[in-house]
């Protein structure tokens, strides 16, 4: 395969208007055809249904905030709306669907809640079917309240993690036809504001970026009753770096050596050996992401090439990584899209 189909979720606050694609072409190896896919307010993030039929993006309409669901034309991978569904208040910030195309959950940082839908045959919307509002705060001066920023699956299908920023616990819920129990609660280091998940392909080890402390947290997953336990606790920036830094995405690569994470404000990927023993990480590498606030990546279904999305710079990134060292080589930058958060491929 020569070239990929790409999705980017953006904010509508300036110019975007929705949901953008591009195409990949790993022969020239560059990013080309960005155009505007589906108009849509605010789809910060967006996911695709592991049987390539649907994206699900988060949407607000007027006063409202939900998911809507998109049919993905297999041959150009074009979108078509299918519904959408949405509740009073901000738009969630994360969605996710399970592997079956069964379940869609979305985390909400605003209104506290986690919440779940069931799909029709066709991928679009069913019922919600849970809404789950959470409790509680943490130390920093944005912890003021619960901020839900993840909500997906883990790699055996059991479970539902949700992970709030706003007072440093994962929450894991086990997930019947679509609806959510609370199972566990692991809390993280007062502070460290805990932001999104990575899990290692082998299923046991997970990754959690945090936002507020710039690090990345080792985890040991049990999936007998969804808990966690620590290993590692590591920084993605320098010691010396005093700017303002947040911690943004997390990603593992498809061989599991290797796990990257975002730094906004440093501006740079860091680069991670994992051990596949223990899973716990050794520091190789920073890399610039030729850009202004890099709220996301993504590595293609190859794991050869990294996109990452500059919100602030409103411009895409392409590296080549090594996948012996880890290391990326930038390919391309300067690659025009507006508002660009959330970076996904078709082929994922």
């Amino acid at each position: 395969m020569t070239k990929m189909i790409g999705y980017v979720g953006t904010y509508t606050k300036q110019e975007s208007k929705g949901v953008y694609w591009f195409t990949l072409d790993t022969d020239k190896k560059e990013i080309t055809d960005v155009q505007l896919a589906a108009e849509v307010d605010n789809p910060t993030y967006v996911t695709v249904s592991g049987d390539r039929k649907n994206l699900y993006a988060v949407s607000k309409e007027g006063e409202n905030g939900g998911v809507t669901a998109f049919a993905i034309e297999p041959e150009t991978g074009s979108l078509e709306k299918l519904n959408s569904d949405s509740t009073p208040g901000a738009n969630p910030c994360h969605v996710s669907v399970d592997h079956e195309s069964r379940t869609v959950v979305a985390a909400n940082y605003h209104t506290k809640m986690i919440e779940s839908w069931l799909t029709n045959e066709d991928g679009s919307l069913k019922e919600l079917v849970s809404s789950i509002e959470h409790e509680g705060s943490g130390p920093h001066e944005r912890q003021e309240k619960p901020h839900m920023h993840y909500a997906g699956f883990t790699p055996d299908g059991k479970y539902v993690i949700g992970i709030d920023l706003g007072s440093d616990r994962i929450y894991t819920y086990a997930v019947n036809q679509g609806e959510l129990r609370e199972a566990a609660v692991f809390e993280t280091k007062p502070g460290s504001g805990p932001r999104h998940i990575a899990f290692h392909p082998n299923g046991k080890f997970a990754y959690v970026m945090t936002e507020l402390s710039s690090e990345v947290l080792v985890l040991h997953y049990d999936e007998r009753d969804g808990s966690f336990s620590e290993q590692q606790y590591i920084p993605t920036i320098p010691e010396d770096f005093n700017e303002t830094n947040d911690g943004s995405a997390i990603h593992v690569s498809p061989d599991g050596h290797y796990v990257y994470a975002g730094n906004r404000g440093h501006n740079t990927v860091a680069v991670f050996k994992a051990d596949q023993d223990s899973g716990q990480l050794t520091f190789v590498d920073w890399t610039s992401t030729e850009g202004n606030w890099p709220r996301d990546f993504v590595m293609d279904p190859t794991g050869g090439f990294l996109v990452a999305t500059n919100q602030k710079s409103n411009t895409m990134a392409l590296f080549a990584r090594n996948e012996e060292t880890g290391k990326l080589e930038l390919l391309q930058s300067g690659v025009q899209v507006p508002e660009p958060v959330c970076v996904k491929f078709l082929d994922a």
